[in-house]
């Protein structure tokens, strides 16, 4: 599969993890090194927020996603999906988000694996 299809597919699934509440399915998606950065400027490690998405506190219910950017430097990559995304977080309502997502990426044994990511709305 051409790597830039295979970066978005795994975009792809890594909503459908979240969707699902998949911790051990976004764990495979994600480096041991993965770093979240909320667009509350709140930074958290992978188990940090696969126990937060575990205990409710994020809670993601659907993803439609409206574009999925890739750009491959050899083993590295950059990508950019924008979605909304229906969720409710941090104790409050459910509520329709356009969240636009920045990745980097990092290929481990052939697999991609996500390595950072900064959520924002557009």
């Amino acid at each position: 599969m051409e790597e830039r299809e295979a970066i978005r597919k795994l975009y792809r699934k890594y909503w459908q993890c979240m969707i699902a509440k998949d911790a051990d399915g976004l764990r495979r998606l994600m480096a041991d090194d993965y770093v979240l950065l909320h667009m509350t400027g709140v930074r958290q490690s992978k188990e940090t927020f696969l126990r937060g998405l575990l205990d409710g506190t994020f809670n993601y219910y659907a993803a439609e996603h409206d574009s999925i950017d890739v750009t491959v430097h050899g083993n590295t990559a950059e990508m950019t999906g924008k979605s909304r995304v229906l969720a409710a977080v941090y104790g409050g309502r459910k509520n329709s988000w356009r969240l636009r997502g920045d990745f980097t990426l990092r290929k481990e044994n052939g697999i991609w694996r996500f390595t950072f990511s900064k959520a924002s709305v557009y």
